[in-house]
């Protein structure tokens, strides 16, 4: 007998390693327009990031993959991103609200607030975002330098924590 729940029982995670970043490249390579230099990988693999950098399995295959960075109290979202054929299936909104409750139980340091940038033609990773609690601040002109538009909207999401 199926159930509904299953397929929260098919979404797996696992911290980035020397052995399984290969695997992050390659997903980077089809998620995203623009390459990631060899500062960005030896970066994600850092031990104080573990909790924020994660690959996204669905059923045992690597669909997708989050990496955050620290930027003093603020918790930078550098990349997030789940294959088309995996797209509608609550993987994005299970991997961002994962990295959110992180987030907010996270003391050293206490963590004020996530952001990104999103590309302003993404008006759907615009909408994921809003989804999510996640709100435009601005706009960072000429973000991208080799794709276009070149423009990314900032959107923030404030965390209840940095208060306490």
């Amino acid at each position: 007998m199926a159930s509904h729940a299953t397929t929260h029982t098919r979404l797996s995670f696992a911290s980035l390693t020397p052995q399984n970043v290969g695997t992050v490249r390659k997903l980077n390579t089809v998620l995203f327009p623009v390459r990631y230099g060899e500062r960005y990988y030896q970066d994600i693999l850092q031990a104080e990031v573990e909790s924020f950098c994660q690959l996204v399995y669905y059923n045992d295959i690597p669909v997708g993959n989050i990496c955050c960075r620290f930027e003093g109290r603020d918790l930078y979202l550098m990349t997030m991103g789940v294959l088309a054929p995996y797209r509608s299936r609550q993987i994005g909104s299970q991997t961002i609200e994962r990295i959110i409750e992180a987030a907010s139980s996270h003391t050293k340091p206490k963590i004020g607030r996530i952001y990104l940038h999103v590309q302003v033609s993404n008006e759907d990773a615009k909408r994921f975002y809003e989804q999510h609690g996640f709100k435009e601040v601005g706009i960072h002109e000429n973000y991208y330098k080799k794709i276009i538009p070149r423009d990314a909207w900032i959107l923030e999401r404030r965390l209840h924590n940095a208060d306490k």
